[in-house]
């Protein structure tokens, strides 16, 4: 199950879908509400991301999906940790990419630079438009207006990742523009054997810029992360 970015689509992950689909894995990806082709929302639940999560657990109960790995871009793995936080025994691994799990000073500065782009760069609206359509300037105001928010200041996810029981592999640029590489050490240092890796000279849009790269470490974290899936567990309490 494939969770895209804060101002991303299904369309964000047009480079892993056929990797993992040859792989032999069957791949969800969609766009949350209120992004893509999806129906517009008023409001964007952020931080707490409470109908995206619950969009995701109804999304995968309708499609009688009891156990699926969970692979989160950005905001997208906020919505993935909060899910295997809540439902460890349905999650077989989850894959965090570019993912906060609470606010540093690098946060605001790199959306602040993303707002300024908005505001000047009419390439980067027109990429908006071609994933969000008419939808576009809202998508962008309220990812801004959510992020940017004083009284979201606070918000912390660390105490939940003490809940993922699932393997875990933690993702993210060395350069990113919205996070320090200690912020992804914190994630990783925080799930019991999650595995890190920080991947030199990249930002945050990782499976754009460096798909071949982040591919194959995907499928091999997958391919080690199902195997252990299958074996029963066999310790004597």
């Amino acid at each position: 199950m494939l969770l895209h970015h804060g101002l991303g689509a299904v369309r964000s992950w047009r480079q892993q879908v056929p990797a993992l689909a040859k792989a032999g894995y069957q791949v969800i990806a969609y766009d949350r509400w209120g992004f893509g082709r999806s129906d517009p929302r008023e409001r964007y639940a952020i931080p707490g991301f409470q109908e995206d999560l619950a969009d995701l657990k109804e999304l995968l109960e309708d499609l009688e999906i009891e156990r699926a790995a969970l692979v989160g871009h950005s905001d997208g793995g906020k919505v993935a940790i909060y899910y295997a936080a809540a439902f460890p025994q349905r999650v077989a691994a989850l894959v965090l990419i570019a993912t906060h799990a609470f606010i540093e000073s690098k946060m605001g500065s790199g959306i602040l630079g993303v707002r300024e782009q908005f505001e000047q760069d009419a390439r980067f609206r027109d990429q908006l438009a071609r994933v969000h359509g008419d939808q576009a300037g809202t998508v962008f105001w309220g990812w801004f207006n959510g992020w940017a928010n004083p009284a979201n200041r606070g918000w912390d996810l660390r105490p939940r990742l003490r809940e993922i029981a699932c393997p875990t592999m933690v993702i993210q640029g060395v350069e990113d523009e919205h996070a320090t590489p200690e912020h992804a050490m914190q994630i990783a240092a925080a799930i019991l054997n999650a595995e890190l890796w920080l991947v030199p000279e990249a930002g945050h849009m990782l499976p754009q810029e460096f798909p071949e790269a982040l591919n194959a470490r995907l499928l091999d974290f997958l391919a080690r992360a199902f195997i252990r899936d299958r074996i029963p567990d066999t310790s004597i309490e």
